[in-house]
């Protein structure tokens, strides 16, 4: 991330995707997408654009499918057991 983000020239604009709910990285290795968003928060000319299910504009199930492992997030951090919704 750093080695694209010390390219840009003047006038220059980029845009990076990312979805953090998708990294599949060892335990014990950082994302650089995450670090970035760390590092960089806060910096003037540097913005973070967050999506949700209403921003999905695929088929509606998609939706459903985002909506059923934010639940599973969700679950996961207050402790409950993965399947126990409810």
């Amino acid at each position: 991330m750093k080695m694209f983000l010390t390219r840009l020239g003047y006038e220059s604009k980029a845009v990076i995707t990312g979805d953090v709910t998708q990294i599949d990285l060892p335990d014990h290795r950082r994302s650089g997408l995450t670090e970035a968003e760390s590092l960089l928060r806060g910096i003037e000319g540097i913005a973070f654009c967050y999506f949700t299910e209403v921003d999905v504009v695929r088929h509606p199930l998609v939706a459903e499918i985002i909506r059923a492992y934010d639940r599973k997030t969700q679950n996961n951090s207050a402790g409950r057991p993965p399947g126990s919704e409810g």
